[in-house]
């Protein structure tokens, strides 16, 4: 069994009080503009379920660098609020003048000099109750919950972009995205790619990217290659969603919109006894279960990595909204043990999984037969799988 402290983990689930910091870079002179643009976002921030509170700080060092921290009760409510289209549109403005920005995300787990004020709950999940997830305890503090661990963690960003293409465009659309020239892994002396996965489930398009050091930095690294260029070029015109890559305003709202998140992420931690294959799943979840469906697979996925006699070494659970991704480094075939490759470890909890789902109209899956097809059914087409070569 993996102890805690093998255990390989990320979170967006462990309930825990989340600290954001953004950075920000002005364009000169816009101190002002900056100013009024924050004011109104200030206003729409605060109605937010499970905003605590926000802070803006300016450099003494030098007055461009700014600095926006804002508390959070918990992970979910904030990401909910940064993948909706009403974040889209409050941030906007923002974007004339501001020249950068850099987002971090922290779970709290250690603080003083602090009265707590009460936690509420926030979209039907009681946050003062539960055990934590990812290997890291949470407790309370008054009726707040800080993290009483450390995760342990590999270096590695995860996270991945979705998007739909026209119905019938699908082979051709494949076909463009498995020919292009991989760009140069090493981005800066800090980061580097490792590992581009890309892959179809009818007609949506999932690209999952594993990133050593900065991941805004790879992301924009790969945006600028003249061969990734190329291809999204080739790409457009079969888009559901019309946009313009040379146009930054389009290509800002297009990749936020496309941004698939990972809100958890769970690897054995040892070295595997065989070669992993990498499988990905799609779960189309019904209106408003995205995050309960998430919550699920990444609990089924904690015991199945402690279990040794599970093929999964490694999952990683993707949500925005209800599109969720799960994919899955097994150390045998997908269909050896469909019950853990389809993330539903205990037999009652398909009929839970099934409950979750938008597809789910064939009845409860309970035998290894129904169970193979409803795997079938999820799994994702491979289009392409690439990784860095292993430095020297």
């Amino acid at each position: 069994m993996t102890t805690m402290s093998e255990r390989i983990s990320q979170s967006a689930f462990d309930d825990s009080r989340l600290r954001v910091v953004l950075l920000l870079d002005l364009y000169d002179g816009a101190q002002n503009e900056f100013l009024e643009v924050y004011e109104h976002l200030r206003k729409q921030v605060s109605s937010v379920p499970g905003h605590i509170s926000d802070e803006l700080c300016q450099s003494i060092e030098n007055p461009s660098q700014w600095l926006i921290t804002s508390e959070w009760e918990s992970a979910q409510p904030f990401l909910a609020w940064i993948n909706s289209e009403a974040h889209v549109e409050t941030v906007q403005p923002l974007h004339g003048c501001v020249r950068d920005t850099r987002s971090l995300r922290f779970s709290v787990l250690r603080e003083t000099g602090r009265t707590a004020p009460p936690t509420p709950s926030v979209a039907g999940f009681d946050f003062t109750a539960g055990p934590g997830y990812g290997g890291a305890p949470v407790r309370e503090r008054g009726r707040e919950r800080l993290l009483t661990a450390p995760r342990r963690g590999d270096g590695v960003m995860r996270h991945a972009l979705t998007f739909t293409v026209k119905p019938g465009s699908e082979a051709v659309v494949a076909e463009l995205l498995a020919g292009y020239a991989s760009p140069q892994a090493r981005v800066d002396e800090n980061t580097r790619l490792r590992r581009t996965s890309l892959y179809m489930h009818g007609n949506r398009v999932v690209r999952t990217v594993e990133v050593e050091g900065d991941l805004l930095a790879a992301l924009r690294h790969v945006s600028g290659q003249p061969e990734v260029r190329a291809v999204e070029e080739a790409v457009n015109p079969y888009l559901e969603q019309d946009r313009d890559l040379t146009d930054p305003a389009s290509a800002r709202v297009f990749f936020t919109r496309a941004a698939l998140p990972a809100v958890h992420h769970v690897a054995h931690g040892g070295q595997p006894a065989a070669p992993l294959r990498r499988h990905a799943l799609f779960y189309p979840a019904k209106d408003g279960c995205g995050a309960a469906l998430a919550r699920l697979l990444a609990e089924q996925d904690e015991a199945a990595v402690d279990d040794p006699d599970s093929p999964v070494e490694a999952s990683t659970v993707f949500q925005r909204d209800d599109v969720v991704v799960r994919l899955l480094d097994l150390s045998g075939p997908l269909d050896a043990r469909p019950e853990l490759a389809l993330g539903v470890r205990a037999g009652h909890k398909a009929g839970v999984l099934a409950r979750l789902l938008d597809s789910a109209k064939d009845g409860v899956p309970t035998t290894d037969e129904e169970l193979s097809r409803f795997l079938a059914r999820s799994e994702m087409r491979l289009i392409t799988d690439r990784r860095a070569p292993a430095q020297s």
